[in-house]
């Protein structure tokens, strides 16, 4: 088990080498970094999360890690969290069950949605919270009616590289990379993507989505692996 959960951190890691650069980023929404302690500012770019080489004294192995900055989440509008919770309902920020899978499968804990004390994916407390904000917006709610349960060792997922957040104003912008794997398919992928929100009184749309090409290749694993 611990080989084959090293196989998965490691084919996450080989994905996220392209796409976990800053300056890339930059580029990418043309709109220059704040300082990082600008919490508060009007106008700021953010980086939300990223990934760090973290040595697993378990796998004995150093694996491609998500990191999230608690600080800045703990700062964020509802609006902001709205934002950003929408964005990784969909992809993978290192979830796992809590415990055991339950048989209504209710209990799987994704790192970014923690961050944002959104409770468990899918849950009621998760849902609740976003079918709220972006109760004006049929496309996003409809969406969320599809609400995805994968944990970070399936054998076909995605996940975050680097998730960047913008506000002005009453405009939210997120920014992110992202990489998949498809195991029994030998197949892995990556893109970049940016979501922009509009926030009105209290709630939010989703107005634009701008993705990069996906980038595809081969993971080059052996025939029965």
């Amino acid at each position: 088990m611990k080989a084959l959960l090293l196989l998965f951190l490691l084919l996450v890691s080989g994905c996220s080498t392209v796409e976990t650069d800053t300056a890339i980023a930059e580029v990418a929404s043309g709109i220059p970094l704040t300082e990082t302690e600008a919490y508060t500012s009007a106008n700021r770019k953010i980086r939300f999360l990223w990934r760090e080489q973290v040595y697993d004294a378990g796998l004995q192995d150093s694996v491609s890690t998500i990191v999230i900055d608690q600080a800045l989440a703990d700062q964020l509008t509802d609006a902001e969290r709205a934002a950003l919770g929408y964005v990784v309902t969909f992809i993978g920020s290192a979830c796992e069950w809590d415990g055991e899978a339950n048989e209504e499968l209710s209990n799987l804990k994704c790192r970014a949605l923690t961050a944002l004390d959104l409770g468990y994916q899918c849950s009621d407390q998760h849902l609740g919270f976003l079918q709220n904000w972006f109760r004006n917006d049929q496309d996003v709610l409809a969406r969320l009616a599809s609400c995805p349960r994968v944990p970070f060792t399936a054998s076909s997922q995605q996940t975050f590289n680097e998730v960047y957040l913008t506000t002005q104003g009453d405009k939210i912008q997120v920014w992110f990379s992202a990489s998949g794997v498809n195991v029994p398919m030998n197949v892995s992928w990556q893109w970049t993507e940016e979501n922009d929100f509009l926030v009105q009184d209290d709630a939010i749309s989703l107005v634009k989505v701008d993705q990069s090409e996906v980038v595809r290749g081969e993971l080059g694993l052996e025939k029965g692996l």
